[in-house]
């Protein structure tokens, strides 16, 4: 029996790995049939993960010799794991790509032997240099194509092209031009291109925090939270549905993919979901709702936090508590729905004694709560930097693992997750260099600016408009993007012109970081939605518009807290937080009802319009539009509870 079960894993998690790669090219790499070079490639991550673990205590390098070595090590991986083509070899490797891994290392080891002179160049490159950064360049841009396909590495090209021909330009996006030694030595050996924000970025938090979630997932904190969700929503009307929500939410924040996401949890959640009732589209769409707002909720976001905070120069615990109202009226918007659709298909849960009990969940795997919430006394009330805190939550979460013998983590396991680790940054590392090039080209001639402007003409300084075709902006720069690269670039783009227009800075970027998260789920291009639908066999357009749909309360959350700021908490007191609170809940509410078509019995369509336009009265801080929202709600309330009273008299 034993034996028979773990076929059954070994299947599951084969088929996984399928969809996996077949919906995120990040995952499509080699399995070495050389054991030999398996083991040298194995513990080269491990030697790459100690390296960034061991240096978040000691602490690190000079600013080039430690985000030149990281890059280079993270190329030196990609060229090793990512074949060149489809029909390249998966279980052995060219000898063109150990040239380009054993390339990718020179470009650090002429950073690290010539650093005093390099650094005394900046600005004066020679033709090393210029040799050296063409090369950095051009092993970025083919890592990059090789991993996420050719989005980024066209826009890249494109951004170079400006670059050297934005003299001939329409007059708004017109820049002198520079030649190809400046270009490089912006994007090589200055902090603005390559070497910029966005790698160390990545080189510091993201790898901490991708490691951190390696480290929990062998401890079996995605079981804990599968389990814990089953047992506390899993018994209520379409309680798979709501497991879905929970799990995915929970995991999503700390995983950063939401692919990856749908995949690991989806797996389990999608055919609970339509074993209650549930179509495969619907079912689909919850899961791929709720892994993509996973990157929207504190504590990590996905690392998207650190990057916020990075980019505005902002404490940590400022962005994770303006983050944390938004992303709960995401999820409460799906949650209505998910549970309005079962009340009106007349869907019930799972019986109790199917389920697991709460108390022996928590007995067994409880204590991998306690990591958590240590991450979150480190960060937000130690005073120690967030890179110490993650240093200390990866070194709390082994310990605490040992607790019991179902979380203990052995010698192996500790060693597999600093692999797992190690593989799972290099393709957020190689996107986050790419980015490096656009945002140097952006820094230099002044495209940013220029775009901000541009967005601006266009919505005739009316911010309504302009946040409308900023959100257009996001989600096309963010199509087939990983989402860290997607929301950088949107931040670098589209967030000036809201800032130009008196929306504060952290509501900017919150604006634009939700819309680059949704083109993961809204067709044409929606990689989680069409990932969601390989494991539910529904029609992945069809999935896409049923998340989009289901996500409806977050396209509108966005312009709720760019009108009303205290919805971030920014400059307000407790009483107007709640009363804003309150009132954006009922807008939730609202919309999910409009969308569903019902509320204690179904909704005709001139009603449901009334409903949704009265949640639109809710978005602003006007006292008296959201007096007329609540007061339409209590008619609402009062209408559908009459009826369901004099149906139920009819039917007595």
């Amino acid at each position: 029996m034993a034996k028979s079960l773990d076929a059954i894993d070994i299947n599951m998690e084969a088929q996984q790995q399928e969809i996996l790669e077949k919906y995120d090219k990040e995952s499509k790499t080699r399995k070495f049939e050389n054991k030999t070079l398996a083991k040298a490639i194995y513990w080269i991550a491990i030697i790459i993960a100690l390296y960034h673990f061991i240096t978040s205590f000691v602490g690190y390098p000079a600013t080039h010799l430690h985000r030149s070595l990281h890059v280079s090590m993270m190329l030196f991986m990609a060229f090793f794991l990512y074949p060149a083509h489809k029909k390249g070899s998966r279980t052995s490797i060219p000898w063109y790509d150990v040239v380009l891994a054993l390339l990718s290392l020179s470009v650090a080891a002429y950073v690290w032997t010539n650093y005093i002179d390099f650094i005394n160049r900046m600005g004066m490159p020679n033709t090393m240099d210029i040799i050296m950064g063409t090369m950095l360049i051009l092993l970025v841009m083919e890592a990059s194509r090789r991993i996420s396909g050719w989005p980024l590495v066209i826009l890249s090209g494109l951004f170079l092209a400006y670059g050297l021909f934005g003299q001939h330009m329409p007059s708004i996006f017109m820049h002198r031009g520079y030649d190809w030694a400046k270009l490089v030595n912006h994007a090589f050996i200055n902090t603005e291109g390559i070497y910029g924000t966005s790698v160390n970025v990545a080189a510091s938090y993201i790898f901490l925090f991708i490691l951190f979630g390696a480290v929990m997932n062998k401890s079996g904190m995605g079981q804990f939270f599968n389990d814990i969700a089953l047992a506390l929503a899993g018994h209520t009307k379409g309680g798979p549905a709501k497991v879905a929500v929970i799990a995915s939410g929970f995991l999503g924040s700390i995983n950063g993919s939401a692919v990856a996401n749908v995949v690991t949890t989806g797996a389990f959640t999608i055919p609970l979901m339509k074993k209650t009732g549930y179509s495969s589209e619907f079912s689909g769409s919850v899961e791929a709702s709720a892994s993509v707002g996973g990157q929207l909720l504190p504590p990590v976001m996905g690392a998207a936090a650190f990057i916020m905070a990075e980019m505005l120069g902002m404490r940590y615990s400022i962005i994770v508590v303006s983050a944390a109202i938004p992303a709960l009226l995401y999820y409460l918007g799906i949650i209505v729905q998910v549970q309005l659709r079962a009340a009106k298909n007349n869907l019930v849960g799972i019986p109790k004694e199917e389920l697991p009990k709460v108390k022996d969940v928590m007995r067994t795997r409880g204590h991998l709560l306690l990591p958590i919430i240590f991450l979150l006394y480190m960060l937000l009330f130690s005073g120690t930097t967030v890179i110490f805190s993650a240093f200390c939550t990866i070194v709390a979460t082994v310990l605490i693992s040992m607790i019991r013998k179902e979380t203990r983590m052995s010698v192996k396991d500790i060693f597999d997750a600093l692999e797992e680790g190690t593989r799972s940054v290099v393709s957020v590392a190689i996107a986050c260099a790419v980015v490096g090039i656009i945002i140097g080209v952006v820094s230099l001639t002044g495209f940013g600016l220029n775009m901000a402007n541009a967005i601006i003409q266009l919505g005739k300084t009316n911010l309504l408009a302009t946040l409308v075709l900023t959100m257009i902006t996001c989600m096309i720069l963010g199509m087939g993007l990983p989402s860290i690269p997607a929301y950088l670039i949107t931040a670098t783009m589209a967030a000036p012109a809201l800032v130009q227009l008196g929306v504060p800075a952290i509501a900017a970027h919150m604006f634009v970081f939700y819309f680059a998260m949704f083109a993961n789920i809204t067709p044409p291009v929606a990689l989680a939605s069409f990932a969601a639908a390989g494991i539910s066999g529904g029609d992945p357009m069809k999935t896409g518009i049923q998340s989009v749909k289901l996500s409806l309360a977050g396209f509108i959350v966005p312009y709720m807290f760019v009108f009303n700021n205290v919805l971030l908490l920014i400059d307000t007191t407790p009483l107007e937080a709640i009363r804003v609170a309150v009132t954006a809940i009922v807008g939730v509410l609202m919309i999910g009802i409009a969308t569903e078509g019902y509320f204690y019995g179904k909704l005709n369509p001139l009603i449901r319009v009334v409903v949704f336009a009265g949640s639109f009265l809710l978005i602003t801080e006007n006292v008296y539009q959201d007096f007329i929202g609540i007061v339409i709600f209590a008619l609402l309330f009062i209408l559908q509870k009459s009826r369901q009273n004099r149906s139920k008299a009819l039917e007595a």
